[in-house]
This record gives structure tokens, C-alpha cells and sequence, in this order.
């Protein structure tokens, strides 16, 4: 594998960071030995007559164009961190051709021993950029291509905007004239900065009031020890249920979010054996008051906390209601830290779950990768996008990715050495029995909601 290096050239600003943005950095900076889990990778399996260097020249010009995929961090011999944008760096850009090898299955195990390797490979917050590009011949027209990245740089709906650009640059030669132009990150953190602190401190204060024991489902003695990659579980609804559950939210004035939400609540209060629950939610922070800021690239989510009581008579459509309601009011609050969200709540934990829906604008199917500039689809061009995957963690014990589309897919990751695989399914399932459990029939109370399968009642009496 061959990769030039990597020099930056002038300073183009210094920058304050996002209250998640801190948050992370804590994380990564704790134990510089181990693994960093905020680093993250996304793979493209690609096919087709792929000009490498045209997709090199577009990885350069999309470093060029947006300043968030230059910055570095520093924060020795400072009262608090600040990011540093130079004002240009070269992509950092690997290849690896492996059709040297005749079997298909060893250039395939030795792809992923590559990739890996790479995501497992720190990278210096202090010396930008936070972005690795590698590229893997694997056949005469298959390629497997990654973007390795620092989670502080880009968020998942970013991460959709970079791919969709880098492809649209590609196609055009690494000509960014086509693209309209970039609204800097730097407005969001100007926003930001005038946002009312105190005003928001208040609301969570009182939405968190009463709120005496934090929700916590890993052992305590354990839950210190370094982050382990997560174990994975996956699960999901069928297309015909994902159909009917939205349905049925539609009707009653409710989001697929609220649902997952509220479905975590209960199992969470099973979970805990307390009524007055919360975990974690990421929201998207992007204000709709700033323009173009759909299409600005930076990290703009938040990770602040759901607080659910329950009451086992009270019907499951009104505690919907409730939450949702909860949440839209708390909305022009969510820009707070969490560190400064649990200070106002006078707690120093609340939670050690967090609960992800990830409704981002990015299809792998529709990137623009022809020399024409034309969307791919799965029948006709020059380069088809195959398969696609992001490799992602989070420093939480337990985490519940929803993954919305035809068929309503989740994903839960949990530490390994805190959490065993059938435990992880057991719950999954439970999650799932009470999601469709709770519009089934909507008067019902939260008591009622099934929660164990028919053999573990059994069991239990």
C-alpha cells in the first residue's frame, strides 16, 4: 500500500468547539493507548471503468472545499480547546492493488485486513486533517474505496453530503465550479454562540426536576475499563409491519421516532425496575434559521436526554403524546452540552444508554459517479456503487441505532466485556415486541404492553 504525506500549509483560522465536539475530545484524549472508537469508516464496493485518478483529484478538490476536513485540535497550555483550520492540506490518499493474487477469496480477507488496519490506526488530533482516502483494486473493474474519519470532524448526515459531493466532483474532474457554493461551519458556531445558555439550563433544570437516580443498565464495577469494539446485534420489522406501524403513528399524530423512543422508555423501565427513566438521543443541531444549512459539513448533532415517567394505566397513545410533546418543547434547548445539561439538573450521570435514528439524505444508489455527472442507478454506467457500510461506535455500554427505509432495521451495540450476545437478542426481540405493541391497541395501558415472550412468562410463573 503506498500513501503520500501529508503537509499543511499556513492557518487559515482558529476556531472554538461544539459542546459535543468537547465532549468527544475528552473521550479520545482519555487513554491514549487504546483504540480510538470515535474514529469512523465508510466503505464503497465499486464497479465498473473507475478513473482513479479522477476520484484522487476529487478526494483533493472536496479537501479544498470545505474547511471542516482540515481542522485539527489543540488544547495544551489552553484554558479550553480550539480547533485550527490550515488553509490547505493534501488529501491524505492510499492505494493497494491486490489483483496480483488469483484468489478471489484471499484478495477479499485481504481488503478487510487493510481497511481494518486503517480504522484501527489513531490518528494525532493536534496535526490535521482527521481524513484518510483508501482505495483497493480488487479485480480489473472491482474496487473497494473507504473515507476513514475523525467522528469530531463530520456527522452522519455531513457524511452523506461529502459522498454526494466527492462523486459529483469526480464526475466533473475535480471541478467544484459545478457545486454551489459552501456555507461555512463557522456560521453555525457563530449561531451558537449567541444561543440563550442560561435560558436553556433553566428548561432542563425543569425538565429534569425530580429526576433523583440515574438509568444505568452495565455493572458498575466493570463500566470504567477501556471501550471494547461493540458487539453488534441486528434486528428489524418486516416491510409489511414497517408499513403498518407507520400507518398507525400517522394517525395519531406521531413520528417513527417517538415510537422507537417511546418503546425504549419501557423496556428501559423493565430494564432498571424504575418508572422514571432516561437515556440518551442524538439530535441533528442543525438550525433551520441558518441558510443552505442542509448542505453544510461540520458536526452539528447534540446528545442530550430523554426523560420518560411512566405509569402503568396511563394509555400508551397519551404517553406518546406526552414524549412527543415533551420533546418539541425542549427543542430550541437541545444546543447545550450535556456536561453543562446535567450540572443545571444538579446530577453527574443520568444515563448510560443512548438511542440513534439515523434519517440521513444518502442513497447509495443515487451517487453520482458517470462521466456524464447523471445519478447511478443499479441497470446503467460507467461506475455502479455495490455495497456500502459504515463502521461506527460510540463510548456508551449500550446503544440503539434505528435505521428507517422500507423495512424499519435496528441496531444494537453493546460492550462485549460488559454484555453477552444472547442477552443483546434477548433484548433486541423485546424491543421489537413492545414497538409493535404500543398503537396496536392504543387505549391499552403501558402495563399492558407485552414485554416477554409467551416461553419467559411461562418461565417466570
Amino acid at each position: 500500500m503506498r500513501g503520500p504525506g501529508v503537509k499543511q500549509t499556513g492557518l487559515e483560522a482558529i476556531l472554538p468547539l461544539t459542546p459535543l465536539q468537547e465532549g468527544l475530545l475528552f473521550h479520545c484524549l482519555y487513554d491514549l493507548d487504546a483504540q480510538d472508537v470515535y474514529v469512523s469508516q465508510h466503505v464503497l464496493d465499486i464497479e465498473g471503468d473507475l478513473n482513479t485518478g479522477a476520484l484522487r483529484s476529487a478526494a483533493e478538490a472536496l479537501m479544498a472545499r470545505h474547511a471542516t476536513l482540515r481542522v485539527g485540535f489543540r488544547h495544551q497550555g489552553l484554558a479550553r480547546p480550539v480547533q485550527i483550520v490550515p488553509r490547505s492540506v493534501p488529501a491524505p490518499w492510499q492505494e493497494a492493488d491486490l489483483t496480483g493474487d488469483p484468489d478471489e477469496a484471499t484478495r477479499t480477507v485481504r481488503a478487510d485486513e487493510l481497511l481494518r488496519e486503517d480504522r484501527e490506526r489513531r490518528f494525532d488530533l493536534a496535526a490535521p486533517p482527521l481524513v484518510r482516502f483508501t482505495l483497493i483494486r480488487l479485480g480489473e473493474q472491482r474496487f473497494r474505496f473507504s473515507m476513514t474519519f475523525h467522528h469530531l470532524l463530520v456527522d452522519g448526515w455531513s457524511l452523506s453530503v461529502v459522498l454526494h459531493e466527492l462523486f459529483a466532483l469526480y464526475a466533473n474532474e475535480g471541478d467544484a465550479g459545478a457545486l454551489p457554493p459552501v456555507t461555512p461551519y463557522r456560521q453555525f458556531l457563530g449561531w451558537l454562540a449567541a444561543q440563550d445558555r442560561d435560558g436553556a439550563r433553566t428548561a432542563w433544570a425543569e425538565a429534569l426536576a425530580g429526576f433523583d437516580e440515574p438509568s444505568l443498565v452495565a455493572p458498575r464495577q466493570t463500566v470504567e475499563a477501556p471501550a471494547a469494539a461493540p458487539r453488534r446485534v441486528t434486528f428489524g420489522l418486516s416491510e409489511e409491519s414497517t408499513k403498518a406501524l407507520t400507518a398507525r403513528a400517522r394517525a395519531h399524530g406521531l413520528t417513527l421516532n417517538t415510537l422507537v423512543q417511546g418503546a425504549w422508555s419501557v423496556l428501559l423501565s423493565k430494564l432498571t425496575g424504575r418508572d422514571d427513566v432516561a437515556f440518551g438521543a442524538t439530535v441533528s443541531g442543525r438550525p433551520p434559521e441558518i441558510p443552505g444549512i442542509e448542505s453544510m459539513v461540520g458536526l452539528f448533532i447534540n446528545t442530550v436526554p430523554v426523560r420518560m415517567r411512566l405509569t402503568p394505566a396511563e394509555s400508551t397513545a397519551r404517553m406518546l403524546d406526552r414524549l412527543q410533546h415533551a420533546q418539541a418543547g425542549l427543542i430550541p434547548h437541545q444546543h447545550l452540552g450535556l456536561t453543562d445539561i446535567q450540572q443545571a439538573a444538579g446530577a453527574t450521570e443520568l444515563f448510560d444508554t443512548i438511542v440513534v435514528f439515523e434519517n440521513y439524505p444518502y442513497d447509495a444508489g443515487r451517487l453520482t459517479a458517470s462521466s456524464s455527472g447523471e445519478p447511478v442507478d443499479s441497470t446503467s454506467s460507467a461506475v455502479r456503487i455495490v455495497g456500502q457500510h459504515t463502521s461506527d461506535q460510540a463510548h456508551y455500554p449500550l446503544a440503539l441505532i434505528a435505521l428507517p427505509g422500507d423495512t424499519l432495521r435496528f441496531r444494537l451495540d453493546c460492550r462485549p466485556d460488559l454484555f453477552d450476545r444472547s442477552t443483546a437478542v434477548v433484548w433486541g426481540e423485546r424491543f421489537v415486541r413492545v414497538l409493535e405493541g404500543l398503537l396496536a391497541e392504543p387505549g391499552r395501558g403501558i402495563g399492558a404492553v407485552p414485554v416477554l415472550s409467551g416461553d419467559e412468562r411461562d418461565a417466570v410463573v
